[in-house]
């Protein structure tokens, strides 16, 4: 059930027992027309993944669109970060999807494990180093992962038709899970559909268990993915969005 930016503090229980939340009304229709025209004006990069004339995923989103990386910070975004993830919290990695006629794909269960840092630095308990769209990227200890929230900013109505997020509540508690783990645990577990409207925002944990269809009546499907952490890395390693 979507809740108002104002209620949020009311279901901080929920969310904590849930992993996820529905948010209503949070990008206004002004700044959804600028972020659409902000993100199919970015130029070509290696972060850019395109189909044709449209982009369908972008990584590195904080530092190549300024109109996201300024919405990160608003007022209405700290209303729903502040009682989910606390006042140090701040938006540390941003990516774009958009599912199309020229780009549907289906995503299998999964966690979010990787973050993205400035540069590798061999530090303890930080491991499965890689490079994605020049970023490196690692997977770091778990408390770090159960810290973090995500917030993904739907510029389209998200339905079960065009590949809304499936999600396993409540499997954000079991930490990381291998992939024997998962088959177990969502062939016991009943997943939740999770559409969401036009401006609203789906937000969760990122050790959530979650998955999505190919879209069975593919059009766009943006949306704005952005990580918040609390916490500052050791031994050096920096935050790449931070």
């Amino acid at each position: 059930m979507p809740h108002p930016v104002e209620s949020i503090e009311s279901v901080v229980d929920d969310f904590a027992a849930r992993g996820f939340v529905v948010v209503d009304n949070v990008v206004p229709n002004d700044q959804i027309m600028t972020l659409r025209a902000s993100l199919a004006g970015l130029a070509n990069d290696e972060s850019v993944r395109r189909r044709g004339s449209s982009s369908y995923g972008i990584r590195n989103l904080l530092r190549l669109a300024p109109e996201v990386c300024d919405f990160a910070h608003r007022a209405v975004l700290r209303a729903i970060v502040d009682p989910l993830a606390g006042t140090d919290a701040r938006p540390v990695r941003g990516i774009y999807f958009d599912k199309t006629p020229d780009a549907n794909w289906k995503v299998s269960w999964h966690q979010d494990l990787s973050i993205a840092v400035r540069q590798q630095r061999d530090v303890a308990g930080f491991s499965g180093w890689s490079i994605k769209a020049g970023v490196p990227h690692v997977q770091p200890p778990v408390n770090i992962l159960a810290r973090m929230l995500t917030v993904r900013l739907h510029l389209d109505d998200t339905t079960e038709e065009n590949g809304a997020l499936r999600v396993i509540a409540g499997s954000h508690h079991r930490g990381r899970l291998d992939a024997d783990a998962i088959q177990q645990i969502v062939e016991r577990m009943p997943a939740e559909v999770c559409p969401v409207a036009r401006g609203s925002a789906f937000v969760m944990r990122p050790l959530l268990l979650h998955a999505s269809s190919a879209a069975v009546t593919p059009s766009h499907r943006r949306v704005v993915h952005i990580e918040f952490s609390p916490d500052a890395l050791p031994d050096g390693l920096e935050w790449h969005g931070s």
